[in-house]
């Protein structure tokens, strides 16, 4: 006679085991709490700023350029940190809470141990605002979860998600034990600070990035570390490297990956040597995008293009000032998109390629974040608003707990979310741009 296993969640919760890598539960339904979104200086932005969340606690979006609002607009989904004043251990649990935009309501709808500073709990919509997905430790493994908002039931998948497919096929993600390694704040906490998981030196065959179905619950090694780093071209320039992914990311018509590879050193240096790839979604035609020497070089936050064929990314093609570049997938020749306009923070395009935001951490006696609304075509310039933030002075190990804006659009293009601590405490805004592009 077999007997179903049952152990519990990070909220406490007695989960069935349905069949080897996959458990179900019913969450715990918490009342709604009504509270009022507060104008942030009206009269003295761009674009009327309203803070989103209430001044109860610490509280984050996904990460720039993933859109934390439903499908319908109506929702947005946060986590709320346990603390931003030190660095997380396994089993410190944070909050997955839903807010009501409409109703000005918050609930928390999972808890969960699986978190960082950077991205939080690593919110996905699917393509409704049935499901949301998240991340959990279930028998000592970071894996994908799925909280059902219409039944409460809440599932838990064989891979671990760092990202889902646009059409909620599947979610793909590197180990989220191995996440942190290269940067803090992304992956599942470590038992002990600053003790975490590492790979042999070299480059894995059998680890890398995973793909697991949303179907059928199928896991399997999408592209290994060693399918990219035999495509680095360049020989390092030091022994006993070891190759990490991380960054991971569909573009917006599901037809390509976009995939970073980093390589640390005994010695630390270079620190992250990032290169960048691109792959179709069953992982054949493998492509460096890189157009320059990487080894202790390298550019900042690359992202997908709205056309799915070209990534943009800050690089200074000069040596010396960050500009915004289109870079096509396959590696061939970058092009600067304005040699007037600066490049530099979290950059995103809206569809019709006019529009892109951005933000910039600076520091005016308060450490702040300025907004930034460019419009590519006319190469001209707005701060939206510039909120007092994070300070970086009492920052912890690896900037870990630092508060960029990570700002992204809404679905219709017309607001954007982000994220500052004009109090000190961690919140998130909405600016209506809807006035004014």
């Amino acid at each position: 006679m077999n007997r179903r296993k049952f152990f519990r969640t990070s909220a406490g919760l007695l989960a069935a085991a349905l069949m080897p890598g996959v458990w179900s539960c019913q969450r715990q339904i918490s009342k709604k709490k009504k509270f009022k979104f507060k104008p942030y200086k009206p009269g003295e932005t761009f674009v009327p700023v309203v803070q989103v969340t209430p001044d109860d606690g610490f509280y984050v979006h996904t990460y720039y350029d993933v859109c934390s609002i439903s499908p319908s607009q109506r929702y947005l989904a946060a986590t709320k940190l346990p603390f931003q004043d030190r660095l997380p251990v396994l089993g410190d649990t944070a909050e997955v809470c839903i807010i009501d935009l409409e109703e000005q309501t918050i609930e928390t709808v999972y808890t969960t141990k699986c978190w960082g500073y950077q991205v939080g709990a690593n919110l996905n919509w699917g393509t409704t605002d049935r499901y949301l997905y998240t991340n959990d430790v279930i028998d000592n493994v970071a894996v994908c979860v799925r909280i059902d908002l219409e039944t409460d039931k809440v599932k838990a998948f064989a891979g671990p998600k760092y990202f889902i497919a646009p059409d909620e096929s599947c979610v793909i993600g590197f180990p989220l034990e191995l996440l942190d390694i290269t940067q803090q704040g992304y992956g599942v906490p470590p038992k002990e600070p600053l003790k975490f998981q590492k790979l042999p030196p070299g480059a894995a065959e059998d680890e890398g990035l995973w793909r697991t179905d949303l179907k059928t619950n199928e896991k399997r090694l999408l592209v290994s570390l060693a399918d990219c780093a035999k495509l680095v071209p360049e020989p390092p320039p030091k022994k006993g490297g070891t190759f990490y992914f991380w960054h991971s990311k569909f573009n917006r018509q599901g037809t390509r990956i976009m995939q970073v590879l980093r390589c640390l050193f005994p010695d630390g240096w270079g620190r992250r040597n990032v290169n960048v790839f691109t792959f179709n979604t069953d992982g054949s035609s493998i492509r460096r995008t890189q157009s320059f020497p990487i080894w202790g070089h390298g550019g900042g936050h690359p992202n997908w293009h709205p056309d799915g064929i070209h990534l943009i990314r800050n690089l200074k093609p000069d040596g010396k000032n960050d500009r915004l570049c289109k870079i096509p997938y396959d590696g061939s020749d970058y092009i600067i998109l304005s040699e007037k306009i600066d490049g530099g923070g979290h950059p995103t395009i809206e569809p019709s390629e006019k529009y892109m935001i951005t933000d910039k951490i600076h520091f005016d006696g308060v450490q702040k974040v300025t907004i930034r609304l460019i419009d590519l075509i006319a190469e001209d310039e707005e701060a939206v608003c510039t909120i007092p933030t994070i300070n970086r002075k009492n920052l912890l190990s690896d900037n870990v707990n630092r508060f960029d804006g990570h700002p992204f659009w809404s679905r219709d293009f017309k607001k954007v979310c982000f994220q500052a601590a004009p109090e000190g405490k961690r919140q998130l805004f909405l600016a209506d741009l809807s006035d004014v592009i």
